[in-house]
Parts: structure tokens; C-alpha cells; sequence
């Protein structure tokens, strides 16, 4: 009996340095689209924690918006051996050609919190965007009487973030008849960017009510227009993605509400799918992430 119970515990340790030994070897490629914007910086942070976690490598390389510049990168990651590509692309279309580089190396691919256009991946991660543009658009409407002049800041162009929360939005403004979207300008999910186009706006329209922007960073640049404009008192300003210093801004009055994505839970979901990819587990092909509305 003893020799049973000795020959059993050897082998738990055996499985278990072995599976310790498996999680080692895994080597992951994360591809972020920029870490200029603090949303990026989260979901980044969460995916190298979970990675530390679970005691696989993590390798990650910033594009800096840059679509030539992520092909370029995950090429790199490629030669690199990595055993899964998780990727948040510049652009949905740009991103195909890294993509199919990954695939025709034989490393899996999951994208994260924006999609690819027109090829499929292993698993796609992301809030439902159209959900929480809708949720921003509905909030503003009640906000307004359902009755009011808005302005749209548009994310960069060809990001299925900034079509799907357009799209969202403009269903829920499409319902109100007195609900009035009066200009939709892109500003490329800066927050410099978003101040310089408000103030253009700004400028040309002496009505206006509210302004929903696709990114936070966008709606606090164009709040500072806002307010260098003495018209704070004048009009409400909504966001997305919930990023600290927008959740401060709702905190002190001056935003009106975000959309809260968790971009440290998106990140930590990508790793552990890549995960039970590279072990071979069955993962689904879209797994959501919940939103909220900071409105305090």
C-alpha cells in the first residue's frame, strides 16, 4: 500500500510539473494599436498581469497608430515564435495583412476591443459597441427632452469602434424626431485632435446642446474648447471608455456621462483565451465584455 500511495504522489508531481512546464512555454504576441491613449495602457496592463498569472510570456509592441507600423510589428512578433497572436488593430481593414501573415505561420489570432474586416480570427473580445453608443445616445435624448441640437466627434475612420458606436448613436437619435445631429466630424480618438475640430464646430454653430464623443479622449478635448469658449453651462458632453481622467471630469460636473468599457478585463479575457488556444481548448468566436454608464 505504501508503494501505491509513493508511485501515486510522484505521478501528481510529474502532472504537475508538467503542466507548470506547458504554461512556460507558451509564448503570446500582443499587438496594440497605440499606447498613447490610456485605454490602451489598461488593457495592455490587464493582459501583462494575467499573463504574469499564469505564467505564460508576453511579448508587446505599440503600432503608435500607425497601420504599416503594426504589420511591421507583428511581423517581428512572428519571427519571434510566438504560439498566438492576440491583436487590437490600427485599422479593421489594414490589420488583414497581419493577420494573414499570422495565419499562414500557423499562430491563431484573437482580436481585441476593434475587429478585422472581411477575415475571420480564433476569437474576437470586445464590448458590444453598438450597444454602448446606443446606451449614449438614449441618455442624451432623456437628458434633453428628446429635443436638441447634438454633435458627433467620430473615431479614427475604418475602426469598427467608431462605426459601431456611430451606428449606435444615430439609431437611437434616428428615433426622436426632435433630436437634431448637426455635425459629424472624425477626430481620430485624440484628445489634441478633439479640442482642435470642437473648436471649429464650435465657431460655426451657436446652437448646440450636447456633444457624444467616440472616446473619451476626444470628449475631453472637447470639453476644454467647450469651456475656453465660456459655453460649459451650455452643453452636456458624453464619452466612452470610462478612462480616469473622464470619470473625474463626471465626478466635478464638467462631462455629463461615459460609457464604461474595462479595458484590464478585455486585456486579462484576450490572454486567457490565447491561452486555451494554445493548449488546443475549444474557445467561442466572440466573447463580450460589460458596459455601464458613469453618469457620478
Amino acid at each position: 500500500m505504501r508503494k501505491i500511495i509513493v508511485l501515486a504522489l510522484s505521478l501528481m508531481l510529474v502532472v504537475g510539473l508538467s503542466a507548470g512546464a506547458a504554461a512556460q512555454d507558451i509564448k503570446l504576441g500582443l499587438a496594440i494599436s497605440t499606447l498613447n491613449n490610456p485605454f490602451f495602457v489598461d488593457l495592455k496592463d490587464g493582459a501583462e498581469a494575467m499573463a504574469e498569472e499564469m505564467g505564460v510570456e508576453i511579448l508587446t509592441v505599440d503600432a503608435q497608430n500607425d497601420a504599416a507600423a503594426q504589420l511591421s510589428s507583428v511581423e517581428d512578433l512572428l519571427i519571434k515564435q510566438i504560439d498566438v497572436l492576440i491583436v487590437n488593430p490600427v485599422d479593421g481593414n489594414a490589420v488583414v495583412s497581419a493577420i494573414t501573415a499570422a495565419k499562414d505561420a500557423g499562430v491563431p489570432v484573437i482580436t481585441v476591443d476593434r475587429a478585422a474586416e472581411g477575415i475571420e480570427v480564433t476569437s474576437h473580445i470586445a464590448s458590444d459597441n453598438v450597444a454602448g453608443g446606443e446606451m449614449a445616445g438614449e441618455f442624451i435624448a432623456e437628458q434633453l427632452g428628446k429635443e436638441g441640437k447634438v454633435v458627433e466627434l467620430q473615431g479614427i475612420p475604418g475602426t469598427s469602434a467608431a462605426r459601431d458606436r456611430g451606428k449606435g448613436f444615430n439609431q437611437a437619435m434616428d428615433k426622436y424626431p426632435g433630436m437634431e445631429v448637426i455635425a459629424r466630424q472624425p477626430a481620430g480618438f485624440d484628445r489634441a485632435e478633439g479640442m482642435t475640430v470642437m473648436e471649429n464646430i464650435l465657431q460655426g454653430n451657436p446652437e448646440i446642446d450636447a456633444v457624444f464623443a467616440h472616446n473619451d479622449n476626444m470628449a475631453l478635448g472637447a470639453m476644454e474648447a467647450i469651456a475656453a469658449a465660456g459655453r460649459s453651462d451650455e452643453i452636456m458632453i458624453v464619452g466612452f471608455d470610462a478612462v480616469d481622467d473622464a470619470r473625474e471630469a463626471v465626478k466635478e460636473g464638467k462631462m455629463a456621462a461615459t460609457v464604461a468599457q474595462k479595458p484590464g478585463l478585455m486585456g486579462e479575457m484576450a490572454v486567457e483565451t490565447a491561452i486555451k488556444v494554445a493548449n488546443g481548448e475549444e474557445v467561442d468566436e466572440y466573447t463580450p465584455v460589460p458596459l455601464e454608464l458613469i453618469t457620478e
